[in-house]
């Protein structure tokens, strides 16, 4: 019964050392664009548009733009996707990726837009 307990324990903890070095390989930390510049696992930068222009391949599998942080710092995003809809209202913009010559390519955009739902108070 002794031997028994010992590989039930034994496999536990496996299983909680493994479940912790997944959770630390899938967290994708915030950083400043100086940071991500030098990560070297993906990384989320986030920010506003830095300027109204979005361009999309013809083929429309990549959109590139301007992300300005709040720090005023800018850096070129290429994302390999679909443009999300309403890029260009954003009031924010998350991008999760890598920073690769001169640009941050990101696999992931979380876009926050303004919310239509918002009206004014009346008193």
């Amino acid at each position: 019964m002794k031997k028994y307990r010992l590989v039930c324990l034994a496999v536990i903890a496996g299983f909680i050392a493994y479940s912790v070095f997944v959770f630390q390989s899938s967290v994708t930390p915030y950083v400043t664009f100086a940071q991500a510049k030098s990560a070297k696992s993906a990384v989320q930068v986030k920010g506003t548009l830095g300027s109204p222009k979005v361009t999309q391949a013809e083929d429309g599998r990549s959109t590139q733009f301007v992300l300005r942080d709040d720090a005023g710092e800018e850096v070129a995003v290429v994302y390999r996707g679909v443009k999300p809809d309403g890029l260009e209202q954003a009031t924010g913009i998350v991008a999760i990726g890598k920073y690769s010559n001169g640009q941050f390519l990101a696999d992931k955009l979380l876009v926050k837009c303004p919310s239509k739902y918002q009206g004014s108070v009346n008193k």
